[in-house]
C-alpha cells in the first residue's frame, strides 16, 4: 500500500506556475477565518439585541383598543394617548389626526406616506442578519477547504507511514471542519432572528394599517364639518 502511494506521488505532474502560486496562498493558516466568523457572530448578536430593544420600545401595546376608539370617533382622546409615544403606529395616528381637517382622501395619503417613512427604521440592520444567515456557512466552508488543503499538503511533505499518516490526515481534517461548524453556528441564529423581526414588522404594519382604516372609516361616516374631533 505504501509503495502504491509513493508511486502515485511520483507519477503526479509538476504544478504549473499559477497553481503553485495559488497553492502557496492557500497553505497559510485558516485560523483567520475562525476569527472572522467570531467577529461576525459578535456583530450579529449586537444587531439582534439592538433590534429587539428597538421593536419593544417603538410599538403601541394597546393598538387594538385605540383602533376601536378611533372607529367610534374619539379622536381627541386618542391623540392625547399617543402624544408622547414612539413608533410607526403612534406617528401614523398623530399625523393622520393633524391632517383630518383636509378630508379622508388626504388622510389616506398621509398614512401611506408615514408608513413608508417609518418602515426603514424598523428594517435597519435586518439586511446584516440576512446576509450573515446566507453567507456565514460559505465562509466556514472556505475555512474548511483551506484546512483540508493544508492537511493534505503536510501529509505529502512528511515521510510518515501507517498509523502516523492516518493520524495526521484525521487531525488536520477534524480541525478544518471546525470552521464549517462555527459558520453554521453564526448563520442559524441570524436566520432565526431575521425571520422573527420580519414577522414582527409585518404584524406591526398590519396593526398600523388597521388603525388608519379605523380613522378613515370614522371620518367618512361623520359629517364633513365634524371631522376635526369628538
Amino acid at each position: 500500500m505504501t509503495s502504491f502511494f509513493l508511486l502515485a506521488q511520483a507519477a503526479q505532474p509538476e504544478l504549473g506556475w499559477l497553481s503553485s502560486k495559488l497553492l502557496g496562498v492557500t497553505l497559510g493558516s485558516a485560523e483567520w477565518v475562525l476569527w472572522l466568523l467570531v467577529s461576525l457572530s459578535i456583530i450579529s448578536i449586537a444587531v439582534m439585541l439592538e433590534r429587539a430593544v428597538y421593536f419593544s420600545r417603538h410599538r403601541l401595546a394597546n393598538s387594538e383598543a385605540l383602533a376601536v376608539r378611533l372607529a367610534r370617533g374619539e379622536f381627541d382622546a386618542v391623540a392625547g394617548e399617543v402624544k408622547n409615544q414612539k413608533g410607526m403606529e403612534a406617528s401614523v395616528i398623530r399625523e393622520a389626526l393633524a391632517s383630518a381637517q383636509q378630508g379622508p382622501d388626504t388622510v389616506e395619503q398621509v398614512i401611506a406616506s408615514t408608513v413608508a417613512r417609518e418602515r426603514p427604521q424598523y428594517e435597519r440592520g435586518l439586511s446584516i442578519l440576512g446576509t450573515l444567515g446566507n453567507n456565514a456557512p460559505f465562509i466556514g466552508l472556505f475555512g474548511t477547504v483551506l484546512g483540508i488543503i493544508k492537511a493534505f499538503n503536510d501529509l505529502g511533505a512528511m515521510n510518515a507511514k501507517g498509523g502516523a499518516m492516518q493520524q495526521t490526515v484525521m487531525a488536520g481534517i477534524s480541525e478544518a471542519l471546525v470552521a464549517t461548524a462555527v459558520g453554521l453556528a453564526v448563520a442559524i441564529p441570524a436566520v432565526v432572528a431575521f425571520n422573527i423581526f420580519n414577522r414582527q414588522l409585518k404584524t406591526l404594519t398590519s396593526r398600523t394599517t388597521a388603525l388608519g382604516h379605523a380613522l378613515v372609516g370614522a371620518m367618512k361616516a361623520r359629517k364633513p364639518g365634524a371631522a376635526g374631533g369628538n
